[in-house]
């Protein structure tokens, strides 16, 4: 599937905006990650590597497309869909137990990257909207700081933004760091 496939069916899914921001954002984040794990296969053809980086930012674009139409059946209805359209596996199991929602364990590195990924950039956007330059100069110290406050941007699982860093392998501060920066790579497209 490309983008421009993924990005149609989005539309069919998805009318709210913000939504689609999120979904944006986590696939900023995913296609980051991509790169970054990518980095570590030495000698590894740059065709895989952009591959690894599609199929990424596939998971991350879609993984809630089906929240606001279905958000009793969700991610049971983007799966579905995904499955009919000939989606590879690996991107409809990282869907699947992105949110854990039928318990199945997460395995592939993808599968942790979304997982990771996902909340993570609902904490940056929010504290990014209450600032005047938005993801401009944000800080990991200032979504630290944030992350503090139970009221703000409640509905934010902290406890999976820190088990999603530890999943990774990394400090919750670098991965607080590598989504902001991701994230600032598409923020016009996130009215960022």
């Amino acid at each position: 599937m490309t983008r421009e496939e993924a990005l149609q069916l989005l539309d069919s899914y998805v009318d709210n905006k913000n939504l689609k921001n999120h979904m944006l954002a986590v696939e900023a984040a995913c296609r980051f990650y991509a790169v970054k794990f990518g980095a570590a296969a030495i000698g590894e053809p740059r065709s895989i590597s952009m591959e690894r980086e599609e199929k990424w930012g596939t998971a991350g674009l879609l993984h809630d497309a089906d929240w606001e139409k279905h958000p009793d059946k969700h991610p049971q209805v983007i799966i579905d869909d995904l499955r009919k359209r000939g989606v590879d596996e690996e991107i409809i199991h990282a869907i699947s137990c992105h949110g854990n929602n039928f318990g199945l364990e997460r395995k592939s590195q993808l599968d942790h990257v979304l997982f990771a990924c996902d909340e993570i950039t609902g904490m940056i956007t929010a504290t990014a909207l209450v600032r005047p330059t938005k993801l401009e100069g944000l800080e990991v110290k200032s979504v630290k700081k944030k992350m503090k406050d139970k009221d703000f941007a409640a509905g934010v699982n902290r406890a999976d933004v820190v088990q999603g860093a530890e999943e990774l392998g990394i400090s919750l501060e670098e991965h607080i760091q590598n989504v902001i920066t991701a994230m600032q790579e598409v923020k016009g497209d996130l009215g960022l």
